[in-house]
């Protein structure tokens, strides 16, 4: 009985099926989802697209596309939100000063139906688009945001051939970069918050060794996020044992 593949060389045929498959699995872009956004609809939507989906706490961003862009994904009720409790420009101010080419997703078709003056948001919008020149992109729901989500980092890592950062932020070039980066790294700690730590305490090691009641006396520090800091820097490090 002669079995269709098995004879001599007759695995030829499998060849161009495992090479498609190898290009197949290479053609699948990494993308780094925001541990708060893990239960979210457009995180599920995302799971069914052909991607490599993997879970961080992002400094920056709920997205990370690529070295140079990451994506900020709201609600009309979560953009509504953040613009009265001022939380939105400085979450754009952070995605401009870590990242060449950010984008913020506005997801939903009801931004202005809550409101009676809608004059705020109008407002937030121009200024996002007009003085932060972040691009600002509309979808309809979870699937539409999950969609532009996949195909920009597979543009990015394809077409682009960039390579997809660990923490969310752009590589540390100049010695002021790599002090932030270090910084930032603090549970909590932003490179709008390295910043500030930095220029209070003047390099990374004072920062470190700073008590708790000191790193209070930081704009944007406090007691519940300084002891955070440092038990991050005190706890003794466990680890994985070796299998």
């Amino acid at each position: 009985m002669r079995v269709f593949g098995m004879e001599k060389g007759g695995d030829d045929f499998l060849k161009p099926l495992i090479e498609s498959m190898k290009r197949r699995e290479e053609q699948r872009p990494l993308i780094f989802v925001d541990t708060r956004e893990r239960n979210t609809e457009a995180a599920s939507e995302l799971a069914k697209f052909e991607c490599i989906i993997k879970e961080k706490l992002l400094v920056v961003g709920d997205f990370l596309c690529s070295d140079r862009v990451a994506i900020e994904r709201k609600t009309t009720g979560d953009f509504v939100a953040s613009v009265i409790d001022g939380r939105l420009f400085q979450q754009v101010k952070a995605l401009k000063d870590n990242f060449e080419k950010p984008v913020l997703v506005i997801e939903g078709e009801d931004l202005y139906g809550r409101l009676k003056n809608p004059n705020a948001i109008r407002g937030a919008l121009a200024s996002i688009a007009v003085d932060f020149q972040l691009p600002i992109i509309w979808t309809k729901n979870a699937h539409e945001t999950a969609g532009f989500i996949f195909w920009v980092a597979k543009r990015e890592q394809f077409e682009e051939k960039r390579e997809v950062g660990v923490r969310g932020e752009k590589k540390a070039e100049s010695m002021d970069e790599k002090q932030e980066y270090l910084v930032s790294g603090l549970p909590g700690i932003n490179v709008v918050r390295a910043r500030a730590l930095l220029k209070h305490f003047k390099s990374p090691s004072a920062v470190f060794s700073a008590s708790t009641e000191d790193l209070q006396k930081v704009g944007g520090i406090g007691e519940k996020l300084a002891a955070g800091m440092k038990e991050a820097l005190e706890s003794k490090y466990k680890g994985k044992k070796a299998d």
